[in-house]
């Protein structure tokens, strides 16, 4: 207690990411003052156990709250959860003489002189029992609202290259010190965990890009395991099971190590593997163990890893082993005896392989989807990664997070890894490695956006790995010649995926297909590419060869599983290229296995069953349109159908500017005399057109400068159209009958035929 006596009881709260590791606490403007403190100033925190921190203004939206932010680390060492009370006081910090200092995680061992850390912990307050990061202020952090001079305190480069917890073992004098220039460190090289420690490898604060989903596991495992009473009064009984299901990499098992570590609960893994016995009985006998020892050790938390390996549907198994695991599990969850202050959590990305009986109340409560983050999501997760990093200027976080759609958190963790990679992949050749690695090296080593862009190059997304993923290149400014159907495609594509409030403001709901279909060389294939890439979505591409195979029944599961890749990662643009071959008109097959019809089926159930398409998009192209079944091209499923025609010859003149914008013209050569001598040439033809204009310029000279209005001559004199007169009127005739089938299935999203101008 200090001489004047002043404390305060504030609620804790969760920090913003940008501030996880700092040594920081956010409380209020009038806090403060209650205290008679100024910002900058160490402050003493009384929860179960005592810790400091560096007291900091709050955010403008906490202004008046009787709350204090603290990071995962802060409420580990002061023993208490988001949403528990601590009381708040100055601290008395003295001047250290001695710091001792200790990895905080098994295993890892450090080597290093403690000048480095007392450069980073300088004027920083400490305490005995602690666990602390060198995590250090970055420009890029979330929130750069520090003063400046605490930011010119806090901003000191970080010990090495990554965020490293440390537990402090002892200080000298003991009590609150605070490192000063003077201050002895001592680095012990292995791990040393104090008395009354609790686990602080992972917290809340490590976990980005879950949104509320921490909020409800929070509620179906913290609850019950620390406030038991509220039950009880309700006289209820409280969640015994959670599943927790998603995409491999999202962060399922990270979250369940976070939850036991913040609960101060016993924590238990159970993998397949490690319970597996050669012997009678002795599979189900492990099991039971750890339940056992779960129940003497209560509050405790059972955490079954990829829990489909082990409790698999019986029907479908030949094994006896399983058969017995899976109900010894049964009965351990929700038998005779009653489990008191234990909750089971179950970990999977194949839901639908585990055992029915498990899937109901009293076993697994509730199933929690672990999906894969979005753009805010992927920023948080961005930041957690790299708070340890030293980043360049020119590096925007915000930027990685728009482009790295489809990422799950291991993908991120990946990519900041190998930008890191590529960081000291260019001090390496200027460093002897026997000789160690200077320390101004080290200053100046920093993580470049150059670096993020080459490893955006190498990590693709993990959840995407088994289908053919595709980040194209392709921009609106490559296409010219068909403004109206870029026109439609962007209204019904990049609309709903990047504004869907939009259509939930009007009540209606966006396009699901897009049916492509034109002569050859028109560019459909084009607009996909374009679409996904402006819309900031994955792209899918697949043909008929991708998905037909000659096993009955597994052609219709890929296309399945297809489709459920593409909900997993959405927002998702699936295309299906010449699609007539995959989906023909149903019954004129002939004979068994009628494989096209069944894939049909299956399409048709996909695009407009009872599972909603949520963020994902078909696009479709052809050339022969009356060859699909019309199941496909009614509203619900190709809502759109797009005529993609011929250019005129101002779409041929905007095509051969895109095509010879990186070609040296003559100052002969009018582009606008060639697209009117062009008549019926689609953009394929238009392509091969300046592709032989500029060979037959090397033709004549290998030394040649440009390309003369002679070489477009001539190769007007060896080209000519694709698309025929007879092709035009037979597309033409494929338009009016597709849009008089009747009125009951006229399909909307037509484009008018746009007649040649010559």
């Amino acid at each position: 207690m200090t001489d004047d006596g002043k404390v305060v009881r504030l609620q804790v709260a969760n920090a913003r990411p940008g501030d996880a590791g700092r040594g920081i606490a956010r409380m209020s403007r009038q806090t403060l003052a209650d205290l008679g403190m100024q910002e900058g100033q160490a402050i003493e925190i009384i929860g179960k156990r005592h810790t400091t921190a560096v007291a900091v203004t709050p955010y403008a939206e906490d202004e008046g709250l009787n709350i204090i932010r603290l990071d995962g680390l802060q409420r580990v060492n002061a023993g208490v959860s988001r949403g528990d009370f601590v009381e708040v006081k100055p601290a008395d910090a003295r001047p250290a003489a001695r710091v001792v200092l200790a990895p905080a995680q098994k295993g890892l061992r450090l080597q290093g002189s403690g000048d480095a850390l007392r450069r980073t912990f300088y004027q920083r307050p400490l305490t005995a029992g602690d666990v602390i990061s060198t995590s250090v202020y970055s420009p890029n952090a979330s929130d750069s609202r520090y003063p400046e001079e605490l930011r010119r305190l806090l901003n000191i480069p970080a010990y090495g290259l990554q965020e490293i917890r440390l537990v402090v073992v002892s200080t000298h004098p003991r009590g609150i010190v605070q490192v000063t220039a003077e201050t002895e460190i001592e680095l012990r090289p292995q791990f040393e965990e104090p008395k009354e420690a609790r686990r602080a490898d992972v917290t809340y604060d490590d976990i980005g890009g879950l949104g509320n989903t921490v909020d409800q596991v929070r509620e179906m495992v913290e609850l019950p395991l620390r406030h038991p009473e509220l039950f009880q009064r309700l006289g209820i009984d409280p969640p015994k099971g959670v599943l927790l299901y998603g995409p491999p990499g999202t962060g399922k098992t990270l979250l369940a190590r976070a939850v036991a570590n913040e609960t101060e609960a016993q924590f238990y893994h159970i993998a397949g593997p490690e319970i597996m016995g050669r012997h009678y009985g002795e599979s189900e006998q492990r099991l039971r163990q750890v339940f056992q020892e779960a129940q003497q050790n209560a509050p405790a938390i059972i955490f079954i890893d990829e829990i489909d390996s082990i409790a698999p549907k019986r029907e479908e198994v030949t094994g006896e082993v399983e058969r017995r695991i899976v109900a010894q599990l049964l009965t351990l969850m929700d038998g005779l005896e009653p489990r008191q202050n234990i909750v089971v959590i179950g970990a999977t990305n194949r839901r639908e392989a585990i055992d029915e009986a498990l899937r109901r109340p009293g076993r697994f409560d509730r199933e929690i989807v672990i999906g894969v983050p979005d753009e805010p999501g992927r920023r948080e997760v961005l930041t957690i990664h790299t708070r340890g990093m030293p980043l360049a200027q020119d590096v925007d976080l915000d930027d990685i997070a728009r482009t790295t759609y489809g990422f799950v958190g291991a993908d991120l963790s990946a990519l900041a890894r190998e930008a890191a990679m590529d960081s000291l992949r260019r001090i390496l050749p200027d460093v002897n490695l026997k000789e160690g690695i200077p320390a101004d090296v080290l200053e100046k080593l920093r993580v470049t956006r150059q670096d993020f862009q080459n490893a955006l190059k190498r990590i693709q997304p993990s959840a995407l790995r088994e289908i053919m993923i595709q980040v194209p290149n392709v921009t609106w400014d490559d296409i010219g010649g068909i403004e109206e159907a870029r026109t439609r495609l962007r209204e019904g594509v990049e609309l709903p995926l990047k504004s869907p409030e939009s259509f939930r403001r009007l009540g209606i709901r966006p396009a699901k297909g897009f049916l492509l279909f034109g002569p050859p060389g028109t560019g459909k294939t084009l607009l996909a590419k374009a679409v996904a890439r402006e819309a900031q979505a994955n792209f899918v591409a697949t043909k008929s060869s991708d998905l037909l195979s000659k096993w009955y029944g597994e052609s219709e599961q890929q296309v399945s599983r297809l489709f459920a890749r593409a909900r997993q990662v959405a927002p998702t643009v699936i295309f299906i290229d010449e699609i007539d071959s995959l989906a023909p008109v149903r019954g004129g097959g002939l004979g068994e296995p009628a494989v096209t019809e069944r894939v049909v089926n299956t399409i048709l159930a996909e695009m407009d069953g009872l599972e909603e398409l949520q963020g994902v998009v078909v696009m479709a192209a052809t050339n022969r349109p009356n060859l699909i079944d019309p199941a496909l091209l009614r509203p619900g499923r190709f809502d759109e159908l797009i005529y993609v025609p011929v250019p005129d010859a101002q779409g041929r003149r905007h095509i051969l500017g895109i095509h010879t914008k990186s070609m040296p013209l003559g100052p002969d050569v009018d582009l606008d005399l060639v697209a009117e001598r062009t008549s019926r040439f689609t953009g394929a033809d238009l392509e091969d057109l300046t592709r032989r204009a500029g060979l037959l310029a090397l033709r004549e000279s290998l030394e040649a400068q440009a390309v003369s209005m002679a070489h477009f001559e001539q190769a007007l004199r060896e080209t000519r159209p694709s698309v025929t007169p007879e092709m035009e009127r037979e597309y033409e005739d494929m338009l009016r009958t597709l849009k008089q089938e009747g009125p009951q299935r006229q399909p909307i999203g037509f484009l008018p035929v746009r007649r040649a101008a010559e």
